[in-house]
């Protein structure tokens, strides 16, 4: 009672707060996110937001220096209610500034850039959509953090000081996973998706992270951390892992998909999971080992797992890609 009681007091202080700064500042823009396509439509996602915050680190510069880059993405001014459209679609802001747009799907596929105008503003933006290709012959669903991002998730410490003090030109993702993300989408043909705990704020720092590092590029589903109607501060890591999964194949209903992930925050759990609510579309899981490795609870949902689809572990995924296709049936 208690925490409803508090979670409701804070969504109503929040949204003063945000309609306020909404008023006072007459900026707009878009911070623009990878978005995706259904059977149906392109999914165009963004944030409308009062400035951009991108900064200009440089590889030496000071963990303090990066401390107060890293805190600055975070302090963010996003606007209520603010339409924006989209070739004759158009949409509202919500509570945190997100905004979704329902695009009617031709033909094209592959890579498509939609122009997002902000109504009664010169703002606009590009955003990318990925509209899987009709000759893919499976999906992939990757895990960020420890999959491919170097970070010590499996220790709170070491994870934020990992996450806070480092920059977009000193992140380090694992050669490995770089190789083996390319060998399993296969020059583009099978899509590659992303689904992280880490924040939307980051959404820009993480995709100049893969840029530089040349990982697959894909549509990021990462976690509102804002307080909304329906969750007080943030949903589980669990729940948000697995709720991005099922939109993911619900949105590809054709495809099988491959889910990679690590043992440090217990992804075995999560796919163990999306495995028993969607037979037959999970084709193979695939879990890096880090730190100190699998725990008995994660070895036990391993094993789950390994009882249903085929399964591949180990501390680096060196190795995996020619068995991974053969076991897939891809060549």
């Amino acid at each position: 009672m208690f925490k409803r009681l508090l979670h409701r007091l804070a969504h109503r202080v929040e949204r003063v707060i945000d309609r306020l700064r909404g008023q006072r500042d007459r900026r707009r823009v878009i911070d623009p996110y990878i978005g995706y396509a259904t059977p149906d439509h392109l999914v165009v996602r963004g944030r409308v937001l009062t400035a951009l915050r991108r900064n200009k680190p440089v590889p030496d510069q000071s963990a303090w220096l990066n401390l107060r880059q890293m805190v600055s993405l975070f302090l963010t001014d996003e606007v209520v209610g603010v339409e924006v459209r989209a070739r004759g679609v158009a949409a509202l802001s919500d509570d945190e500034g997100y905004f979704t747009l329902l695009l009617p799907r031709g033909d094209d596929t592959g890579w498509v850039d939609v122009t997002v105008a902000i109504a009664g503003h010169e703002a606009a933006a590009t955003c990318p959509v990925l509209i899987a290709r009709a000759d893919a012959s499976y999906g992939v669903i990757s895990d960020i953090d420890d999959t491919v991002l170097r970070t010590g998730a499996y220790s709170l410490p070491r994870n934020l000081w990992t996450s806070l003090t480092g920059n977009a030109l000193t992140r380090e993702l694992f050669e490995d996973a770089t190789t083996f993300m390319a060998d399993l989408s296969d020059g583009g043909r099978n899509p590659v998706y992303y689904v992280s705990s880490s924040p939307w704020n980051l959404h820009h720092f993480l995709r100049r992270i893969f840029a530089a590092a040349g990982l697959v590029e894909g549509p990021k589903f990462l976690r509102d951390y804002g307080i909304g109607e329906t969750q007080f501060i943030t949903g589980t890591h669990g729940d948000h892992k697995g709720s991005s999964i099922d939109v993911i194949l619900a949105a590809n209903p054709a495809l099988r998909f491959v889910l990679v992930g690590d043992t440090g925050q217990h992804d075995a759990f999560v796919y163990r999971d999306a495995i028993a609510r969607h037979p037959g579309r999970i084709a193979a899981v695939v879990l890096r080992e880090p730190g100190p490795g699998p725990g008995p609870d994660d070895a036990a949902a391993m094993q789950q797992i390994a009882a249903s689809v085929r399964l591949f572990h180990a501390p680096t995924f060196d190795g995996f890609a020619e068995p991974l296709r053969k076991a897939l049936g891809a060549g």
